[in-house]
């Protein structure tokens, strides 16, 4: 290689610009202090087709980054599913076997969902949202530049991972190659994974998931023409012929998902899908069998169609020393009728990018990294067995009059809805770490630790205005530090005014990490009272509490008396006691803790917190 092989030295390299890759970008440039470099080997972006369900949890963690009002606007809300079973004629009909049963049900059955609805658009509807977010903050993806090679060099301590990069579009072999020194690296570069495979990690599972039957799909976006009555519900059809799924899309666009019979996609040679063997054509006639009586066909050109066949596999490990990752489809694979493919693989970047930040900013250990593991690949084998079982009913043949041990309604219906948190991703839970503590569980009862921060509309105390709680808790990087006060009266303002004279104290865990001036740089804090807005002056509230007039909360209802209130109860908090909610960055529950264990809470933070007496620089690790 030449000597003259332009060199540069970064934070963060993020290989593949995909939903996985542009999540964990457009967090790490919002921070605003990180050196990144985001590459992808496509020479454009993805324009039609791929991955196109978003799911409540995911809109959630778009609208912590300011993100979801734009993809609420672009794209279509799913609110209702539908259910089609064989009718006595061949053909398909509503699945009404019960009076207690309907042939439809909500989409998202998910009880405490803020966003009760899924939201399907193209994948590249959703990456252009990342992109222009990340345009603002000044970082554009690098195109078309692929990774050729990775070392582990030991003559750069503080960047010890060499990549060599190729770009594509290089007009002489000269501007060819590149290498950059990287502090980290994340590899989100899809199922066939360049990183992974560099670095010898293997994909544990099967490709077909060993079903005993078809477990190949045909997937087409159009435009129809039908007249199938839920076509603009989400509609899980078994027929005769074979399974079928409807997905409406934005505008008057629909997908189609087909199961197609191995004989008309095999190889009978290899066994192995061959594309070639079906076309469009034979995938809309699959189709238009399966719906029968209803009529369907592409009232304009087809947009995007695919073949792809089942799988469910998972990383045998997500990093190298805990300086590489891997995320997205790079670490799993499942399949896509349950919509999880891209909302796990978003999430899987949501849960590292604060981590990387946190630790290159010198505020915590290194050792923080390893959840991401723990957490994340936990959550890929729980999506498979899930995925198993799901696409187990879909592609099973259908209960008829003839075939009594066949897949019923009410057996499908079942597992829809029994899965519902989870396929949501509001019940997605991570288990104790070292930044999931369950100690003080009771002090609020139904707020789980390990859970997302549930919703829930307050009053703001110095202006009455109803506020989302999530909304106060963006994806900044900074712990958020909910104290629930109780009720300030002159029995207990006593109490809260010698917790606040504590916590004011150097040792203090608000006080013994990054502060700019009296300000916790690493901690947003934000009090709670059970209050009424017509009496309670909140500059009663101490100082520490309240480092900003917004942050005064109220639990009480808003003028109209529509919103808010009742929320000490609904979490199971104690309105005559203090009790501390520890919000992580990703809006994950980590700890709570009545004032009495302080103690427990300098415990928390001290074990993956770094102490300084002053912010720390970019780049201490």
């Amino acid at each position: 290689m030449s000597s003259r092989t332009p060199e540069s030295f970064i934070d963060v390299l993020v290989i593949g610009a995909g939903p996985a890759g542009l999540m964990c970008s457009n967090a790490l440039a919002s921070a605003g202090d990180i050196k990144l470099r985001v590459i992808d080997q496509r020479p454009a972006k993805v324009a039609v087709g791929h991955s196109d369900g978003t799911q409540p949890r995911t809109i959630e963690v778009l609208q912590s980054y300011g993100l979801a009002e734009r993809l609420l606007r672009e794209g279509n809300q799913i609110h209702m599913s539908a259910f089609y079973n064989p009718n006595p004629n061949g053909g398909i009909e509503a699945s009404i076997q019960r009076p207690r049963l309907s042939c439809r049900a909500p989409d998202v059955t998910a009880p405490t969902a803020r966003y009760p609805f899924e939201v399907t658009v193209h994948q590249g509807i959703v990456e252009n949202i990342f992109i222009d977010s990340m345009m603002l903050h000044g970082l554009r993806i690098d195109r078309p530049v692929k990774p050729c090679a990775i070392e582990f060099p030991h003559d750069r301590p503080s960047h010890p991972i060499k990549v060599t990069l190729e770009r594509l579009d290089a007009a002489t072999d000269e501007e060819k190659a590149e290498i950059i020194y990287a502090k980290y690296v994340v590899g989100t570069d899809g199922a066939h994974s360049w990183v992974r495979q560099s670095l010898g990690i293997t994909m544990d599972g099967e490709q077909t998931g060993g079903f005993p039957f078809n477990s190949t799909w045909g997937v087409v976006d159009m435009i129809p023409d039908t007249n199938f009555p839920d076509i603009r519900n989400g509609s899980g059809i078994h027929s005769t012929n074979g399974s079928c799924l409807i997905v409406p899309r934005e505008g008057d666009k629909i997908r189609l998902y087909v199961q197609l019979a191995d004989e008309d996609v095999l190889d009978p040679r290899t066994g192995r899908v061959d594309k070639a063997r079906m076309s469009l054509e034979g995938i809309l006639e699959v189709a238009k069998k399966s719906l029968y009586p209803f009529y369907i066909r592409p009232l304009t050109d087809v947009e995007w169609w695919t073949i792809y066949t089942v799988g469910q596999r998972v990383a045998s490990k997500y990093s190298v020393g805990d300086r590489v990752f891997i995320a997205g489809d790079a670490c799993h694979t499942h399949s896509a009728k349950a919509g999880q493919g891209m909302n796990a693989s978003m999430n899987d970047t949501h849960n590292l990018a604060w981590k990387i930040v946190q630790v290159l900013r010198g505020w915590a250990h290194p050792s923080i990294l390893k959840t991401y593991e723990s957490e994340r690949r936990k959550y890929a084998q729980d999506l498979i067995d899930f995925d198993k079982e799901y696409s187990a009913l879909l592609s099973g043949k259908p209960r008829t009059s003839e075939d009594q041990d066949g897949v019923s309604h009410e057996q499908y219906l079942i597992v829809f809805q029994a899965f519902g948190d989870f396929t949501s991703g509001i019940g997605v839970h991570y288990g104790p770490s070292a930044i999931v503590i369950t100690k003080h569980q009771e002090c609020a009862r139904n707020l789980v630790i390990g859970d997302r921060m549930l919703p829930q509309i307050f009053v703001r105390a110095a202006d009455s205005r109803p506020v989302e709680i999530q909304d106060l808790l963006p994806a900044d990087i900074r712990w958020k530090v909910l104290v629930f006060l109780g009720i300030l009266d002159e029995s207990h303002l006593p109490g809260v005014k010698a917790l606040a004279e504590e916590l004011d104290e150097p040792t203090s865990f608000l006080r013994k990490y990054p502060i700019d001036g009296q300000i916790p740089l690493i901690f947003d804090i934000i009090s709670i009272v059970s209050g009424d807005k017509t009496v309670f002056n909140y500059l009663n509230v101490p100082d520490i509490f309240r480092p900003h007039w917004s942050k005064v909360l109220l639990d009480d209802t808003d003028v109209t008396g529509a919103k808010g209130g009742g929320a000490y109860e609904r979490l199971g908090v104690n309105t005559r006691d203090v009790t501390f909610v520890i919000v992580r960055p990703d809006g994950y529950v980590g700890m709570i803790a009545p004032c009495s264990a302080l103690k427990d809470l300098h415990e928390y933070f001290g074990s993956f917190l770094i102490s300084h007496p002053s912010h720390t620089c970019l780049g201490t690790d």
